[in-house]
C-alpha cells in the first residue's frame, strides 16, 4: 500500500466521520450578516464532488471567510456535486465566465491545457512526499503558468484529489496480466485512456455524473478514484473489489474566470488566494487523515482490497511507446520538471 504522510497540523483536526458527517447538515449557501443582495460582487463556484467530500466542506469554509474578511463585498456561492453541469460542460462554462470559480481534476482540465495532464503520468509519483515536492514547486509553477496563457486562471494551491485505484465488479485485479481485456470508466482524460490501453485494458471515457448508473448496469466493469471519491459516492454499493494499485495521483485546480477576478480590487483578490489556500492546506490534511480509515470503513462496507506490487506495471508501461509519446506532447521542460521529482520514467 501506498505510504501516507502524517496527519499535519491545521486548525481543525477532523475525524473522517466529522468530515464525512458534518457537511450532511452544511447548506449551500451559509448564511451570515452580509445578505447576499447587498454583494458587490456575487460568484458562483462549482465542484462535481459530493456535498460530503472535503472539496466541499473547506470550499464553503473558504467562502465563508472570503465574505467576512471583504465585509460581504463578495458573495460566492457554492454548487457541488454537478449542479450546474458535468465536467467538460462547467469547464466551458468556467472559461466563458457563466461561472465564475470551478474545482476541476488536472486530468479533465488537460483536454483544454494538456500539460496539466502531467501530474497524473502513470506510475510516476510513489508517495505525498513527491506530489507536494513537484506541485507545489518548479512543476506545479509551470503548469499555472500554462493556464495563465487561456481565458482561466488558477486561484493558489492545488487540492488533492489522492492517489486512484482500480475497483471491479467481475474480476480481482492484481496483476498486468489481470487487467486484459478489462472493461473499465476512466474520466474524459486523455492521459488516463492512453495509460490504461497501453497495459491492455478496455477503457471507456465516461462522465463522473453517470459512472454510479454505468457501473449498476455494468456498462463497464470497474473504475478507478481515490478511496475518498468511492465512498463519498457510494461506489462501493456497485463495485466488489479495490486492488491498491495507485497507478496516478490526480489533484483539483481552483479554476478562476479571468475577466470576472479582474473586476475584483486587489485587495479582495488577496483574500481569495489567501483564504482558498488555507483551505487547500486543510482539505489535503482531511484526504491525508481519510486515507489512514477509509480502507477499514470501505472493507467493512463490502469492498474487498487487495494489495498490488506497482513495480510490475511500471516496468509493463515502460515496455511500450507510452512514456515517450507523452514526453513528446507535455515538452522537454515539463518532462524534465517531473522526473526531477519521479526519476527516469521509461
Amino acid at each position: 500500500m501506498l505510504k501516507m504522510p502524517p496527519f499535519r497540523a491545521t486548525s481543525f483536526r477532523p475525524s473522517r466521520r466529522a468530515v464525512l458527517a458534518a457537511a450532511g447538515a452544511l447548506p449551500l449557501v451559509t448564511v451570515l450578516k452580509y445578505p447576499a443582495d447587498a454583494a458587490e460582487f456575487q460568484f458562483k463556484y462549482a465542484t462535481g464532488q459530493d456535498p460530503t467530500h472535503p472539496v466541499n466542506i473547506r470550499a464553503q469554509e473558504a467562502i465563508d471567510r472570503i465574505r467576512e474578511a471583504t465585509s460581504g463585498r463578495l458573495d460566492i456561492k457554492l454548487f457541488p456535486a454537478n449542479q450546474l453541469g458535468s465536467d467538460t460542460d462547467l469547464l466551458g462554462q468556467v472559461r466563458n465566465g457563466g461561472v465564475e470559480i470551478f474545482n476541476l481534476s488536472s486530468l479533465i482540465l488537460a483536454t483544454f491545457v494538456p500539460v496539466s495532464g502531467i501530474t497524473s503520468m502513470g506510475f510516476a509519483f510513489n508517495d505525498y512526499n513527491a506530489v507536494w515536492q513537484a506541485m507545489d514547486g518548479d512543476l506545479g509553477k509551470h503548469i499555472r503558468a500554462e493556464i495563465a496563457k487561456t481565458p482561466i486562471m488558477t486561484l493558489g494551491k492545488i487540492w488533492d484529489n489522492g492517489f486512484r485505484h482500480v475497483t471491479s465488479s467481475t474480476r480481482v485485479i492484481k496483476t498486468a496480466d489481470d487487467i486484459k481485456g478489462f472493461k473499465m470508466r476512466v474520466p474524459p482524460a486523455p492521459a488516463l485512456t492512453s495509460l490504461f490501453k497501453a497495459i491492455g485494458a478496455a477503457p471507456a471515457p465516461i462522465n463522473f455524473n453517470e459512472l454510479y448508473s454505468a457501473l449498476q448496469t455494468v456498462v463497464v466493469e470497474g473504475q478507478e478514484n481515490p478511496l475518498a471519491i468511492i465512498a463519498t459516492a457510494r461506489l462501493y454499493e456497485v463495485q466488489k473489489t479495490c486492488s491498491l494499485t495507485g497507478h496516478v495521483w490526480d489533484g483539483y485546480w481552483v479554476l478562476g474566470n479571468k475577466r470576472a477576478f479582474a473586476k475584483l480590487p486587489a485587495d479582495v483578490q488577496g483574500i481569495v488566494g489567501r483564504e482558498l489556500d488555507r483551505s487547500a492546506d486543510d482539505q489535503r490534511a482531511d484526504i491525508a487523515a481519510l486515507n489512514d480509515s477509509l480502507q477499514k470503513d470501505l472493507a467493512a462496507k463490502g469492498l474487498t482490497f487487495h494489495t498490488v506490487d506497482r513495480e510490475p506495471f511500471r516496468k509493463a508501461l515502460s515496455s511500450t511507446s507510452f512514456y515517450q509519446e507523452w514526453k513528446d506532447k507535455y515538452g522537454a521542460t515539463a518532462w524534465e520538471l517531473l522526473e526531477k521529482v519521479s526519476g527516469k520514467l521509461g
